[in-house]
Order: structure tokens, then sequence, then C-alpha cells
């Protein structure tokens, strides 16, 4: 990393496979089975770059009717700039519904999270360190930079997240506040008191589910799931949008990203479900200017285990969440 050190500040790590990493989306999406559901998550950003990005995720929750309420945990480990910040945390996240009219419903969320981010100082460089004549570092051991080290490079913070839910059988949509106390997240002491803490993250979701193929004695054997994802973060302002789907023990989908500057990325998956498991696996396309510098994109592979085919007689869902099952 280069350049001049007086905040290290960073959007959050984000799934291209959402749909298998739906706590990383919405607290409200707690409890979208009532067997437990086991999330794997796996993200390799910019592989081709000496400080790629990789992020690491696993998470469990449930809906227990008895109290119309959805249980999670969520873990979450991200190592930015090739070790230069590593960062991990832990959740634990609560969602309730309530029944409307007819088939509506709605669920709100609440997310509770520690995050310990440590900082290492040796893997950076600054700009007195570099030839000013080659634009890289001198030739020989690099000079000590003037830079201050900080006290402490380790940081730990509790933060909070809301989330809701409205959706029947054909359609939802979502709103996400995350980081809700825009937790202190800085290394150093800024007199100018002009660092308001971790950016408030606002996340809106919709999407449909188009049943294809229904059968009485199968289930919904094929459909088609449109998604709409816009997100905005500090000045960051992303939107996706694209279609899952599915036929029989097949998933595959096409996404589309693009800032508000630019277009970003295009984004392929396929999946296949064996049983209690779905092993998905995408690949993001960078179409922005960055193509041109050989990212070589980013993989993700996300595995779910669903347990609900040991309780058959609870797999009747009136909703539109086949995706995130």
């Amino acid at each position: 990393m280069t350049g001049y050190f007086t905040q290290l500040k960073a959007q959050d790590p984000v799934f291209s496979q959402y749909y298998n990493a739906p706590l990383q989306l919405n607290p409200a999406f707690a409890g979208t089975s009532h067997a437990p559901i086991f999330s794997i998550n796996y993200r390799n950003e910019w592989p081709l770059w000496p400080a790629a990005y990789t992020t690491y995720a696993a998470s469990y929750d449930q809906f227990f009717p008895t109290v119309n309420s959805g249980f999670g945990i969520n873990l979450m480990a991200d190592n930015a700039g090739d070790g230069i910040l590593k960062t991990t945390s832990i959740s634990g996240i609560y969602s309730y519904k309530i029944y409307m009219k007819k088939d509506l419903q709605i669920k709100f969320g609440i997310e509770a999270s520690t995050t310990q981010s440590r900082l290492n100082w040796d893997k950076l460089v600054f700009f007195d360190q570099l030839d000013l004549n080659e634009g890289t570092g001198r030739g020989g051991p690099a000079p000590v930079s003037a830079e201050i080290r900080p006290g402490s490079l380790s940081k730990t913070y509790v933060d909070f997240s809301v989330g809701m839910l409205l959706y029947n059988t054909n359609y939802y949509g979502g709103i996400t506040l995350k980081h809700l106390n825009t937790p202190d997240n800085s290394f150093i002491n800024n007199n100018s008191n002009t660092y308001a803490g971790l950016p408030m993250r606002i996340s809106l979701q919709f999407g449909s589910q188009i049943n294809l193929i229904d059968d009485n004695k199968r289930g919904v054997t094929a459909f088609l799931s449109p998604n709409i994802l816009l997100t905005k973060q500090s000045d960051l302002v992303q939107l996706n949008l694209g279609t899952l789907i599915g036929y029989n023990t097949v998933q595959f989908g096409v996404w589309y990203r693009h800032t508000i500057n630019n277009p970003d990325a295009l984004i392929g998956s396929i999946g296949v479900r064996k049983d209690l498991f779905r092993i998905s696996y995408s690949y993001d396309y960078t179409i922005s200017a960055l193509a041109v510098q050989n990212t070589g994109g980013s993989h993700e592979i996300g595995v779910l285990i669903n347990l609900e085919r040991l309780y058959p007689q609870k797999n009747n869902y009136n909703d539109c969440f086949a995706i995130f099952r």
C-alpha cells in the first residue's frame, strides 16, 4: 500500500453470491427455514494483484415457530491488501415475523457485532520512502518513514445494524441500515474532529420468484428469480441487478454491477444442489477501467447446508425465498 497515511478506510466486503450469504445482506433474513441452515462463503478478489483481497464467512440461522422468531450467528474474516489490514467479526442476529393480511408478511431484524481490526504497519509504504524520480521504492533497504506509528495496531469495537423485509409468495422488498452507531474503527487519534466513524451502509433489496414448474408431488422444480440491490456507503453507490434460474438440482445466474460513475463487473454463477448441500461458483468479470490492469476478476465459492429435508413436514413456505434456502 502506498500513500500518505492519515486514516485507513474502506467499504464493507460484500459477496456477489448474496443469496448464499443472506445474513450479510439483511439481518431480517435470519430464519428463512424451519430447519437449521449453515453457510460457508469464500471470495478472492483481484487475485493477480500483489495486494489482493480475500474474505471468508460462515453462518447459522433457523426459524422457531413457537416464538415466531429467527436466530442467527455470523462469522466473517477479511484480509485486505495482502495482510495489511485484517478484520474479524462475530454477530448475533434476531428477527421477528408479523403476519399481515392475506399472504403478506413482514420481518424485522437486528444484529449486534463485535469486530476486531489489526493493522500490519510494517507492510505500509509511505511517500517519504519512495524514489520520486522512479516512482518506486529506493534501491536497497527502504528508509525509515517519518510517519508516527500508532500506539496500538489493534482496534476492537461494537457495531449494530437493523433490517426489514416485506414480502408475499411472489415478491419481496427490504431495507438494511448497517453501522447504525458509526463505530470508531480508526487506529490513530484525529484531532481535527472531521472523522465520523465507520460510515453507515444503506441497502435496498427487491426481488421476485416466478415459478415455472410446480407440481403437487415435487413442489417447485423450476423458477426464475430476478433481483435488484442498491447500496450506498459513504461516497460509494453500487447497483446490482440480475437473475437466478433454478431447474431441478441446477441453478445458474447472470448479474450486472454498476457504480455511480462507471460499469463495474459482469457476474456469472452456477450451482448444484445434492441432498442437503448446495455449492455454487461465481466469477466477476471486470469491465471497468481496472480491466486493462489484468486484476484476474473475482472468484467466489458458496456452500449452503440446509437440513430441511430431514423435516419434510415443515417444508411448506408461503414466501418467495427459494434462492436463500
